[in-house]
């Protein structure tokens, strides 16, 4: 009786003594667990992803890999894998397993050694979430009190969610959506049982068992989970030997990019971190939708690329990158060592680097990075005639001898037929920026040849002169002084003295030709540099400079002396794409914009862009139209503002403007009566469309070039330069080896930035209906006559009609038609403007 008393005071005694340290241990680790609210608002660290407009993956931006799932998305088997392997009781225990525990304690207390953990799932959770993977007493005593917490908040399924979204999976993938996208390139639903079972063995030692860096003691693993799965009877024997048998197929799968499209996803980065801060910015899986369509930015980066390639091709080929050895005087390396040898370069975009490896009289057989071994045909080589300067070429090889030699280390660039064609990187860049001028959407944007190259963003950071492309700024200016497209300016050359440098200023056309009396609408067509001039005089100066402000130029990009009609403005593509856009939209000022919406990982609009439109004449004030929209301040249904681009210009003056830049490219008079006569942008005829406006632009000597075109609907702006001011384009003479539609002469705004933008806008408009530009209400058109200006009794190739605004028109009849003022004009290889 006495021993039973004792034994009683015993167990009371050590059951109040486990009470109290129980009570003091939870004391202890109490500011360590996680509040309520913790749990239920956590934020898994996944990356920021960028969007095209249609959907398709840009870029992402964040060290964690992650594919955040819900518990409906994860196959059962994988969830069973996991279970058997992990926490087989997990849906039974209340957080900590006692059976577990038992068995981890007689282990310790046989060896002395913690060799067997007892964590359960909802334990594991605990930990990766709030406290380390260190082994000591208290963590794994805090790991418990956490978890029984977390089980009284969550239920089993949102643990077991939580948790396959956390886990360290190797290879930077955390959770299990993103470890079967880097493992096996797939979603969770298309794996394999054998798969799964790989993805469920590595939480262990995620990077002793990975499967791309260890496939043995991988493969041995996934057999474990497998046989494990075996004894809880959650496969069968039969699946069992199945999933035993199957090879290892893992490799690495990187971000599954649809379209490399670097400069906008880097726009949308440095504006993310601007807003958020780079760790919010990185880590909290926003979507970012851009604006830009995928196909209109494809389009975009290969016209941008081609065009520099065949700017550098007609300039010459400069010679091989290096030379690995000289025939006569030293060894010939073998294929594994040339192999070797190149894998030291860094390839850059669709550029190969190869070695000459023989040179016939014809073609020349190289080998590759990768080893394949292949032959350049004549047709690959016959361009590339030696480079001189960038004013000469030497003669047209007539062999592959006269090209290359064997040990030359060269680059290939692969044809549409997969054959190689000698190539070679790129001297001068270029940009290109398309977007919607009704209400700024950017629809494309590049901002050089490559983003690995230089990350510089030409198209929003290169301030260059605009050069002719800042001619309709200043004839729309002319016609709010009360010009008009049927005025009359003399066509001559201008002398200028400058009292102060005791020089005379004398602004030339290019090519130096000159008409005589001439109307604005052909003179803007045609580029004429002395009427720009004979307008800005006619204008008066500060007056042009305060009317190319309203286009939302900077002040300090404005110069203010005449020089400013010929384009010594500098300002970025972007800049300029967007002022042109008030001659496409009917005369207001748009923002440009390249974000469209922005969500969390679920899916959830954080925010949605509300751009500025061009409105409807009624539309005076701002119209409330309801819509769901909501940003990060307003979680409920609230009401989005339409936004009214402001009006700068007339509808009437931005229609005459644009019309005019039609005429830059459908030229006028009449072929057939030897008075036809063609604009600077003549070639965009070949798109055939009937709805499209266009301005070269070129800058003394040749140092930048633009062409600017739009209809309705869509603007495009190219320039093409050298990052470093002031070096000029150059020239091309004609290779005999090429065929009659090559470029040749001085480099200009029709012949090395427009072929660009025709490659593009045949891309980008293909199938999509004309848009032309229609004119306002205010308008009249009359019939004048062409050598003069005034109005016409004639109906034949000396009169057109022409567009005035009202009170504008001319109120006096031609009395008689001059002879001499027309004659045939050619189209001549040297318009530079």
């Amino acid at each position: 009786m006495i021993l039973l008393k004792r034994t009683l005071q015993f167990f009371i005694i050590c059951t109040l003594l486990g009470l109290i340290t129980l009570i003091s241990l939870y004391y202890y680790v109490k500011s360590d667990i996680p509040s309520v609210q913790v749990l239920k608002d956590v934020q898994l660290q996944t990356p920021m992803q960028v969007f095209t407009k249609d959907g398709l993956l840009i870029n992402q931006f964040g060290e964690k890999r992650r594919i955040p799932v819900t518990i409906n998305e994860i196959p059962t088997p994988l969830i069973n894998a996991f279970l058997a392997t992990e926490d087989n009781r997990f849906y039974s225990h209340i957080g900590i397993d006692p059976i577990g525990i038992v068995r981890s304690a007689l282990v310790l207390i046989s060896t002395g050694e913690k060799k067997q953990g007892a964590s359960t799932i909802t334990m594991q959770l605990a930990r990766n979430f709030f406290l380390t993977r260190e082994k000591a007493y208290i963590r794994k005593v805090k790991e418990i009190f956490i978890a029984l917490h977390i089980e009284n908040i969550l239920t089993k399924d949102e643990i077991l969610e939580l948790y396959l979204n956390k886990i360290e999976l190797g290879n930077r993938a955390f959770g299990i959506g993103a470890a079967a996208q880097v493992y096996y390139g797939k979603e969770l639903k298309d794996l394999t049982l054998a798969q799964m079972a790989m993805i469920a063995g590595l939480p262990k030692a995620p990077s002793a068992l990975n499967p791309i860096r260890n496939p043995t003691r991988a493969k041995s693993r996934r057999n474990v989970v497998l046989g494990r799965m075996l004894t809880e009877k959650y496969i069968t024997q039969s699946e069992y030997n199945d999933a035993t048998n199957q090879p290892i197929t893992a490799y690495f799968h990187g971000a599954e990019i649809d379209l490399y499209a670097p400069y906008i996803s880097e726009m949308v980065r440095a504006e993310m971190v601007a807003r958020y801060g780079i760790d919010k910015a990185y880590n909290s899986g926003y979507k970012i939708f851009t604006t830009v369509e995928s196909k209109v930015q494809q389009a975009a980066q290969t016209a941008l690329i081609n065009n520099l390639h065949n700017y550098d091709m007609r300039h010459g080929f400069r010679g091989p990158v290096k030379v690995l050895w000289e025939q006569e005087t030293q060894s010939v390396l073998s294929k594994s060592q040339i192999i070797n040898e190149l894998q030291n370069v860094q390839e850059l975009g669709s550029l190969k680097i190869a070695v000459v490896v023989a040179v016939n009289e014809k073609t020349a057989d190289v080998i590759l990075k990768n080893g394949t071994q292949s032959t350049l045909t004549w047709d690959n080589l016959k361009w590339a005639r030696k480079y001189i300067t960038r004013y000469r070429q030497s003669f047209a090889p007539k062999a592959a001898t006269d090209i290359l030699a064997p040990g030359m280390q060269i680059w290939l660039r692969k044809n549409n037929d997969d054959s190689y064609l000698l190539s070679q990187i790129p001297e001068p860049s270029s940009a290109i920026v398309s977007l919607n001028p009704q209400d700024g959407r950017i629809k494309a944007i590049v901002g050089g040849y490559s983003f690995e190259q230089s990350q510089y963003n030409r198209a929003v950071q290169a301030k260059r002169q605009v050069g002719s492309n800042i001619k309709p700024f200043i004839y729309s200016a002319a016609l709010e002084k009360g010009y008009t497209l049927a005025s009359i300016l003399n066509d001559a050359p201008i002398n200028l003295w400058d009292k102060g440098q005791g020089v005379a200023w004398r602004p030339e056309n290019s090519p130096a030709i000159y008409n005589g009396p001439i109307r604005i609408r052909r003179a803007l067509a045609q580029s004429k540099n002395v009427i720009s001039v004979r307008l800005l005089r006619g204008v008066g100066l500060q007056r042009t400079a305060d009317h190319l402000l309203k286009f939302g130029f900077k002040d300090e990009d404005i110069n203010r002396s005449e020089s400013l009609a010929l384009g010594s403005a500098s300002i970025t593509p972007l800049e300029l794409a967007r002022g042109m856009s008030a001659f496409a939209n009917g005369g207001h000022l748009i923002e440009p914009y390249f974000i469209s919406e922005i969500q969390d990982p679920y899916g959830n609009i954080l925010f949605k862009t509300n751009p500025v439109v061009v409105c409807d004449e009624e539309m005076n004030k701002a119209t409330t139209i309801p819509t769901n929209f909501t940003t990060q301040n307003n979680e409920n249904e609230t009401n989005q503002i339409t936004q009214c681009a402001p009006r700068i210009i007339s509808k009437q003056n931005a229609f005459l403007i644009a019309d005019a830049m039609h005429s830059g490219i459908w030229g006028g008079g009449s072929w057939a009566q030897k008075t036809g006569w063609s604009g600077t942008g003549w070639r965009a005829q070949a798109l055939d469309r009937r709805d499209l406006s266009g301005k070269t632009g070129t800058t003394n000597n040749s140092v930048d070039t633009w062409f600017s075109g739009f209809n309705k609907n869509a603007l495009t702006s190219v320039w093409v330069g050298f990052d470093n001011p002031g070096n000029p384009l150059g020239r091309s003479t004609y290779n005999n080896n090429l065929d009659s539609s090559q470029i040749s002469g001085a480099e200009s705004g029709a012949k090395t930035a427009q072929p660009a933008w025709i490659e593009f806008m045949k891309a980008a408009l293909e199938g999509v209906p004309e848009a032309p530009i229609e004119p306002p209400e205010g308008l009249i058109s009359i019939r004048i006559d062409l050598a003069t200006g005034l109005l016409s009794h004639k109906n034949d190739y000396t009169s057109r009609f022409e567009y005035f605004d009202k009170g504008t028109a001319p109120t006096k009849y031609v009395l008689s038609q001059p002879t001499d003022i027309f004659e045939e004009e050619t189209k001549t290889e040297e318009e530079l403007f």
